[in-house]
C-alpha cells in the first residue's frame, strides 16, 4: 500500500521560509505527477504547485515567484516545496498528492502538515 508522508511544516514569521518534503513508501511505480495542495479552515483544498515526471511545473498565481516545487529524481516519488517570503495568508494544512497513471490511474494523498505564518 502506498503512503505519502509530509514533513517540514511549522510556525514561521511573515517573510520567512520553510521547506516541505513528501516521501512515498510502499510504491512500486513512479508517479506521473506530484503536487502540493493546501486547505485553510473553511476553504476548499486548492492546488499550490505541481510537477510532472518530465519536469513541467505549474503554480497557483498567489505563490508564483515565492514557492518552488521540485522532485528528487534519484529518490523515486520524493517531492519538495521551497516556500520563501511567506505571508499570513499562506497559513494552511499542506497536502502532498501523487498521481499514478500506469499501470492504473489512482491518486494518493498524504496526511498533511500544518504551516502557520504569523504577523
Amino acid at each position: 500500500q502506498v503512503q505519502l508522508v509530509e514533513s517540514g511544516g511549522g510556525l514561521v514569521q511573515a517573510g520567512g521560509s520553510l521547506r516541505l518534503s513528501c516521501a512515498a513508501s510502499g510504491d512500486r511505480f513512479r508517479f506521473s505527477a506530484m503536487g502540493w495542495y493546501r486547505q485553510a479552515p473553511g476553504n476548499q483544498r486548492d492546488l499550490v504547485a505541481r510537477i510532472t515526471s518530465s519536469g513541467f511545473t505549474n503554480y497557483a498565481d498567489s505563490v508564483k515567484g515565492r514557492f518552488t516545487v521540485s522532485r528528487d529524481n534519484a529518490r523515486k516519488n520524493t517531492l519538495y516545496l521551497q516556500m520563501n517570503s511567506l505571508k499570513p495568508e499562506d497559513t494552511a494544512v499542506y497536502y502532498c498528492k501523487g498521481e499514478l497513471s500506469d499501470p492504473y490511474a489512482r491518486d494518493y494523498w498524504g496526511q498533511g502538515t500544518q504551516v502557520t505564518v504569523s504577523t
